[in-house]
């Protein structure tokens, strides 16, 4: 028997926690070496790394709760107004279902007893409207505290990667680490990203790895500038 899986592009768990982990990487290697640019002691390059870690996971966190709970509560709403509208009007609602089979090429007297046979159990006439005329599953609305809680774990271990070398090394060492660090990671991640889109695995990655390095390479160049003229 001939099987395939479709990727589940409603949850928001798996998605916040690829992108959470983009997010951080992006964000704090270039906050690292910005600041690891301009030139002072190791301890200042920790102290903004780690802020910039627990601040930005915060606020992802935050972020994607207040976004994922204001779309669900949307879908919510609208999946209210359909079950009332089945409630008050099945036989309305049941020609609007067999008139969405016609118009995908179903047979008219097919769609009829397909929109009949639906109805026949309300809950199963609310899933296949949500699905058919909302492009709503129901069983996959996603859930804001596991997409918020996935998107501050991620970012967290994502701006974590840079910063470790910092607690190990110092100067151009702990630079050049952070540096080869990120390159890696930027490239899993770019893997990842393709992983959960479909697309192609090589430009995924190469597209975060530029993405990084452009981010990572002005805010080095800016704070380099910085460094060379408060020392003058």
């Amino acid at each position: 028997m001939h099987e395939h899986h479709h990727r589940d592009v409603q949850g928001g768990a798996a998605r916040a926690a690829v992108f959470g982990a983009s997010d951080g990487l992006v964000s704090n290697v270039s906050l690292i070496l910005g600041v690891a640019g301009a030139g002072p002691a190791p301890g200042i390059v920790r102290l903004a790394g780690l802020a910039g870690l627990i601040a930005g996971a915060f606020s992802m966190a935050s972020g994607e709760y207040v976004s994922m709970k204001a779309q669900t509560e949307l879908l919510q709403r609208e999946l209210a107004l359909e079950e009332g509208e089945i409630h008050r009007h099945p036989d309305a609602e049941r020609r609007e279902l067999a008139a969405i089979y016609r118009q995908r090429g179903i047979a008219a007297d097919m769609a009829d007893q397909l929109a009949t046979e639906m109805h026949r159990d309300p809950q199963t006439a609310l899933e296949t409207h949500a699905r058919e005329e909302l492009g709503i599953d129901p069983a996959q609305l996603g859930s804001p505290p596991a997409a918020a809680l996935s998107s501050f774990i991620a970012f967290g271990i994502g701006a974590l990667v840079p910063l470790l070398p910092w607690f190990f090394d110092s100067g151009n060492g702990a630079v050049v680490a952070s540096v080869l660090l990120g390159t890696v990671s930027a490239l899993l991640i770019g893997l990842a990203l393709a992983r959960f889109t479909g697309r192609s695995m090589v430009r995924s990655a190469l597209r975060q790895l530029g993405i990084a390095a452009l981010a990572a390479g002005v805010t080095y160049a800016v704070g380099r500038a910085v460094g060379v003229q408060s020392a003058t």
